[in-house]
């Protein structure tokens, strides 16, 4: 589990089991000790372990650009976390 302060709100990375597969989220905790929010990252995609889930959700939290005011990650604008066209190969 990893953590990163923003401007009024603390974003933990974490998973949690869903039926038989996990799913990775981030958790943001309000400064002023507020309740918290969860908010699935990579939902097209969940994971065999929560190892992996944790990994992915941590991956997540490096990729966090800032906060909403409601404590929202914000990621850059197409961002998936995948390496998926990392192993394309270029069309000929």
């Amino acid at each position: 589990m990893a953590a990163r302060d923003f401007p009024r709100f603390t974003l933990t990375s974490g998973a949690t089991r869903e039926g038989s597969r996990y799913t990775a989220l981030l958790i943001s905790q309000p400064a002023d000790g507020g309740y918290p929010s969860y908010f699935a990252v990579y939902e097209n995609r969940s994971f065999r372990d929560e190892a992996s889930a944790a990994q992915a959700a941590e991956k997540a939290l490096g990729l966090v650009l800032g906060v909403e005011d409601d404590g929202a990650p914000v990621f850059a604008e197409g961002e998936t976390g995948f390496d998926d066209d990392a192993d394309a190969q270029p069309e000929s």
